[in-house]
């Protein structure tokens, strides 16, 4: 059988981070850190900045301050994850290139149609995630034109620059600068949470190997057949923790940031015309901001879920003609597979849909308490 190809199904979100700077063929060296800087300091950094210095000018007002920090938030998020992304990607090619190995090959075509089918799944939502997130990129670029005030000069996000933003072509060059600027910071964000939920995906997959593996125990010599499936599961923890080292801080913060952002996301939604061109961008700002918490805790779920099967497969092959060694073997091997894998915020959060059903709770009070102040002035 032909030999699966794991990098085929993300190899245009490592085409794309390569030409942001993020994925070096080999180490950052020579000019390529000069395109991460540049890149990095010029549409993340710059953007950051100019934005991050508007609320010392506007931080009597809670209706633009709010205003503002619902986007930062969510934008600051990505230096955190360049940086864990640039530190740890020898560690992330090193997990692709485990995928490769002989023993994290599907055995069969059954195997195959599985992984396909939970490719399926994550493509689905990964498209869903990607049309929301430059759908809100479109409504940012669209609403400030067709806004009225300010003789019609308003720039998509509320910053602060050494200049005056309002008289021709400074407006124009700054309104280009902001609208590639969160293009660049969503591509970002976009491509490193799809290659992590990936990772998890097949992380699952190996479960879903493993376990057709043991479901078939019988078929060839027994012995050997357990000994590398014992073997299989051993890789496969040692992958769940090399990827789970990986995600610990940047789960840690993103669900706080995540959180507060939803919240002042509904509270800017209250503040805005209905139905507007502005009403929709928040909208679907909001739509990706859960979708891309969904996309963490859905397949960080599925790797639970999958990790559990391991004991009821092993149970499911046809162990009554076994030897009394094998069986013994058999029996040690499913008390230790017992407990599943979890993924993790440094053990304070599980990547499990409960988790995410308490993020939009926390949200919602959030929300409820901006609401609250709101309406007292």
């Amino acid at each position: 059988m032909d030999k699966y190809d794991w990098r085929s199904h993300i190899k245009i979100n490592i085409l794309v981070l390569r030409f942001l700077g993020l994925w070096p063929k080999n180490t950052y060296h020579g000019f390529y850190i000069f395109h991460l800087i540049f890149m990095m300091g010029t549409f993340l950094l710059g953007h950051l900045f100019f934005q991050a210095a508007n609320i010392y000018f506007i931080r009597t007002n809670l209706e633009a301050v709010t205003g503002t920090i619902y986007v930062l938030l969510v934008e600051s998020l990505v230096v955190f994850k360049v940086y864990h992304l640039v530190k740890n990607m020898a560690m992330f090619k090193q997990l692709l290139e485990i995928l490769d190995t002989e023993m994290f090959q599907p055995k069969n075509k059954k195997q195959i149609v599985a992984i396909d089918e939970t490719i399926h799944v994550w493509k689905t939502i990964y498209k869903s995630f990607l049309y929301t997130c430059f759908g809100t990129n479109a409504f940012w670029a669209i609403y400030p034109l067709l806004d009225k005030s300010e003789g019609g000069k308003r720039l998509p996000f509320l910053a602060w620059y050494p200049y005056n933003t309002t008289i021709t072509p400074l407006y124009e060059i700054t309104y280009v600068y902001q609208i590639v600027s969160v293009s660049f910071i969503t591509t970002v964000h976009v491509n490193v949470d799809v290659l992590v939920a990936a990772l998890n995906i097949f992380n699952g997959s190996q479960f879903e190997i493993l376990c057709d593996n043991l479901k078939n125990l019988h078929n060839g010599p027994v012995k050997e057949n357990l000994i590398e499936c014992i073997k299989h599961h051993k890789e496969i923890l040692k992958f769940a923790e090399r990827c789970n080292n990986f995600l610990n801080w940047i789960l840690l913060v993103q669900f706080f940031i995540f959180a507060v952002s939803i919240g002042i996301t509904m509270f800017q939604l209250t503040l805005v015309i209905p139905f507007s061109t502005e009403f929709y961008s928040l909208l679907t700002y909001g739509m990706a901001i859960i979708l891309q918490i969904y996309m963490y805790c859905w397949f960080g779920n599925e790797v639970e879920i999958k990790s559990n099967k391991i004991p009821y497969a092993a149970f499911e092959c046809n162990w009554v003609d076994f030897s009394p060694e094998v069986k013994k073997n058999l029996i040690f091997f499913i008390m230790r597979a017992q407990k599943p894998v979890k993924l993790s915020a440094l053990n304070l959060f599980y990547l499990t849909l409960d988790t995410f059903m308490m993020i939009i709770k926390t949200s919602w009070s959030y929300f409820a308490l901006l609401h609250q102040v709101s309406s007292r002035k």
